[in-house]
């Protein structure tokens, strides 16, 4: 194997990533967005989805497509993903009870096994009901058939927060997960939605299936 310069520059900005992740977490500089979810029937919002954001101050809005990977790889998405839990439940307390929140959630914070008093306390310091939060995973989290992971979705589930599982159709997607557990909401990866209008009858055949 031969080196080339431009490895050496994927490694340094790699690591000056990491290192501007964990000054952005110390310091504050991420920002939840959120995302309307909408009844169709009556045109009214139902839910809002936290949507994370690093504005960095000096490269200004990162992607998520960037910064994720890193925090993924380095564990940094725990300490990450427990701010979003916190702030999402204490914007949510401002809001009207019938609007739901969602966040996403991460394969790291399950391993980190104290997911399940993290969201607990979230939800006790905001006074937000347990009702009104839903917690997305991907099907990432279910391969293996984790036991452990299984555990906490219960415990979750049975404090009457939802589990919905997200970007249901990519990757190793098997309706055999829809039997692991009993989710509340499953959302259709939009590769699959977006056929629909154009009247192919095998997504639709699928989406029919999974509903």
């Amino acid at each position: 194997r031969f080196f080339e310069p431009g490895m050496f520059a994927q490694i340094a900005a790699r690591r000056a990533l990491e290192t501007d992740l964990r000054r952005g977490i110390a310091q504050g500089e991420f920002q939840l967005f959120y995302q309307p979810v909408v009844n169709i029937e009556d045109n009214r919002i139902v839910g809002l989805e936290g949507l994370l954001r690093w504005q960095h101050p000096d490269r200004g809005t990162i992607s998520p497509a960037e910064f994720i990977p890193v925090a993924e790889e380095t564990g940094l998405i725990v300490p990450l993903g427990e701010w979003v839990i916190r702030q999402a439940c204490a914007d949510a307390a401002a809001w009207p009870n019938e609007v739901k929140i969602a966040v996403n959630l991460s394969p790291a914070q399950f391993r980190n096994h104290n997911l399940a008093q993290v969201v607990i306390s979230a939800l006790a310091a905001s006074a937000v009901a347990p009702s009104r939060l839903e917690l997305e995973i991907t099907e990432e989290i279910l391969l293996g058939h984790s036991r452990e992971n299984l555990a906490v979705l219960e415990q979750l589930r049975k404090l009457g927060i939802q589990i919905v599982m997200d970007d249901f159709g990519i990757g190793y997607s098997s309706l055999n997960y829809l039997r692991l557990f009993p989710f509340d909401k499953i959302k259709i990866d939009r590769s699959f939605v977006n056929d629909l209008s154009n009247g192919n009858d095998l997504s639709l055949a699928i989406v029919q299936a999974v509903t």
